[in-house]
């Protein structure tokens, strides 16, 4: 694997009527289906440092504020597609 390869993002939002939606969008190397959930976790990394850079925190974080906040964040993808990550934060009047 090569980190060097560059990388397209897409970033999208919607705003609903009780929560705003926000999609990320990138055309990487994508993630397998029983990878999806363990991405989430702290310091879980699929790839090693020599691979792709990072501690294995950042997603573990996202995920962790989002909660609290009472929204909900997840991934859809396949292995060689890239992959979409959603995000699903409440609205506070």
């Amino acid at each position: 694997m090569n980190c060097e390869t560059q990388t397209q993002v897409k970033v999208l939002a919607e705003s609903g009527v009780e929560y705003i939606y926000l999609w990320i969008e990138d055309k990487g190397i994508g993630i397998a289906p029983k990878n999806q959930k363990k991405i989430f976790g702290l310091f879980d990394r699929l790839y090693g440092q020599e691979s792709y850079p990072g501690t294995g925190i950042g997603l573990a974080i996202a995920r962790k504020g989002i909660e609290r906040t009472g929204g909900a964040i997840g991934l859809e993808s396949t292995l060689g597609n890239g992959a979409r990550f959603w995000v699903k934060l409440p609205k506070y009047s």
